[in-house]
């Protein structure tokens, strides 16, 4: 599959198949009801061997909700589903999400971390696939497909991204992009000035981007270590994966 198709792009060719044929489209069902589509979620939870997701943001679930969606998941895990989920990184910066994530990655759904845009999709085993409607954030409704040419370029698409996404549970998806940008730079074996004329910014900047990246991959100066080594393999280690 074509890298350059995203899922917006996919989402609005989606859309328009769907408008051209009267919304009676083949194996493409255009679902504006949320209560609607997570029922038919949960169904296929129920019965399902396997779920690919992407997820741009965390759940806005709340007390007993987010509850119940959490044992939902860890009960549909004890069945033997096997899950896969690929979050935004910036769902890390809530200490609750991330807490949450780690939980369920070590319960058996799998996450890892990407820095690029994604759009809500699950799809479950090679039979369902749920794709948010608009690309915005808890936007109602979904396309649900079952068209099988559809599900395997989307399940394509997945596979793509989860190849290129980081592990979650390496620190380095801690960092900021720009710390990101800092550490791949360093990795080139780039000195502070020379990062800094990379990034068009001052060398005290970059001092500032590699303090800070130190403290975040748990990197304290000692004298029997290199932290800048340290942070490179740190990195290495992340984008190997």
């Amino acid at each position: 599959m074509d890298e350059s198709v995203s899922l917006a792009q996919l989402t609005r060719r989606l859309e328009e198949v769907v408008g051209v044929l009267g919304g009676v489209p083949v194996e493409v069902e255009r679902v504006e009801d949320n209560e609607r589509v997570r029922r038919q979620i949960l169904h296929l939870a129920g019965s399902c061997r396997e779920l690919r997701a992407l997820q741009p943001v965390g759940s806005t679930d709340q007390g007993r909700e987010e509850q119940r969606s959490r044992l939902d998941v860890l009960g549909a895990l004890r069945r033997g589903m096997r899950m896969r989920t690929v979050v935004h990184s910036s769902v890390l910066d809530d200490e609750l999400k991330a807490a949450r994530i780690r939980e369920l990655h070590a319960a058996g759904d799998l996450h890892r971390v990407t820095d690029e845009q994604v759009q809500q999709l699950l799809v479950f085993d090679h039979a369902v696939a749920f794709l948010r409607i608009t690309p915005v954030a808890y936007s109602p409704g979904a396309l649900v497909i079952r068209q099988q040419s559809l599900i395997t370029a989307l399940i394509d698409l997945f596979e793509l991204t989860w190849a290129r996404a980081r592990e979650v549970t390496e620190p380095t998806h801690r960092l900021t992009p720009r710390e990101r940008e800092v550490l791949a730079l360093m990795a080139e074996g780039r000195s502070n000035g020379a990062v800094a004329r990379a990034l068009s910014i001052t060398e005290a900047a970059v001092g500032k981007h590699v303090a800070s990246l130190f403290a975040k991959l748990e990197l304290p100066a000692t004298q029997d270590d290199n932290r800048r080594v340290l942070a490179v393999l740190a990195y290495l280690r992340g984008a190997a994966r």
